[in-house]
């Protein structure tokens, strides 16, 4: 089973990895990030409604304010091609979300990461698991879309993927780039 600890000042070097990861601080907690279970429907719940409105629409593309029991299940049942982390904090509340679907040689992932932990490498370090495990089931393109107005997100996308071709289209960004090779090293568990 994938689960590892993951020190929040902990970052490879972005030689190794092929990426240029922002920095967390020296003192950040450390996040525990596993697979998403239908157990979890519960807390994903309260983690979605305790995220700010702004964070909501970002992720969601709407004004959503209490998810239904299908996207409940959709954020917590893995099914054919689907792959779904939480990251929780040292009392187990959940505090990032991922998701991906990985078809034929490309992924399309989905993150989101609550208010008060923006900013402490939590979304990287989901999007950097969530990547690998994809890598392993044979991608070598990640896709997403973004809303226009993130711009720590798009800012993210610049510094890792430099030549990842982006494509607007009603307020929204569509990017397609290459996985970096390194991300291809198996995850090891702590």
């Amino acid at each position: 089973m994938f689960e590892t600890q993951v020190a929040m000042s902990a970052v490879l070097p972005a030689a190794r990895a092929g990426l240029a990861v922002p920095v967390a601080p020296r003192n950040a907690p450390a996040v525990r990030i596993r697979p998403a279970r239908p157990e979890d429907g519960g807390r994903v719940r309260e983690f979605v409604v305790g995220l700010s409105p702004r964070t909501r629409s970002l992720r969601f593309f709407t004004g959503l304010t209490d998810p239904g029991a299908a996207l409940l299940r959709a954020m917590t049942t893995a099914t054919g091609g689907r792959d779904l982390l939480v990251a929780l904090d040292a009392a187990g509340r959940i505090v990032g979300h991922a998701m991906s679907f990985t078809r034929d040689a490309s992924t399309e992932i989905a993150v989101v990461v609550a208010d008060e932990w923006q900013g402490a490498g939590v979304g990287s370090r989901l999007v950097r698991a969530l990547l690998r495990r994809a890598a392993g089931l044979g991608a070598s393109t990640v896709t997403m879309d973004v809303m226009g107005e993130n711009r720590k997100v798009l800012s993210m996308v610049r510094r890792w993927w430099p030549d990842a071709r982006m494509t607007v289209s009603s307020g929204t960004v569509e990017i397609v780039a290459a996985l970096s090779p390194a991300l291809r090293a198996p995850v090891t568990p702590a």
